[in-house]
């Protein structure tokens, strides 16, 4: 996957609890596409053109290099497991845009 992420979206899970993640148009396209398909509860766009600090490019990095990008019509949706260092930079990227 070589994608550049600019959105901050809430994901509700169909459990309800929520999560916070990093897209851009072809990703919100397929948290959408789950949505409509019970996939996923709901999806929201918190945050558009996130500001490309080193914490959203150290994420963008590892979400390029681990996961694969998937066609926006599926039979399931990913949440993107982040490793300790990386969900470090996640909460970071959150704070910087007031949503942590």
């Amino acid at each position: 996957m070589n994608q550049t992420f600019n959105l901050i979206e809430e994901i509700t899970r169909n459990d309800g609890s929520i999560y916070y993640e990093l897209g851009n148009v072809s990703e919100n396209s397929r948290a959408e596409y789950a949505a409509d398909h019970g996939f996923i509860k709901e999806v929201r766009i918190l945050k558009m053109n996130v500001p490309r600090s080193s914490h959203l490019i150290k994420v963008e990095e590892y979400l390029n290099e681990t996961y694969e990008e998937l066609p926006i019509e599926t039979d399931h949706f990913d949440e993107w497991v982040k490793p300790e260092e990386i969900q470090k930079e996640m909460q970071q990227v959150l704070l910087d845009n007031k949503l942590g």
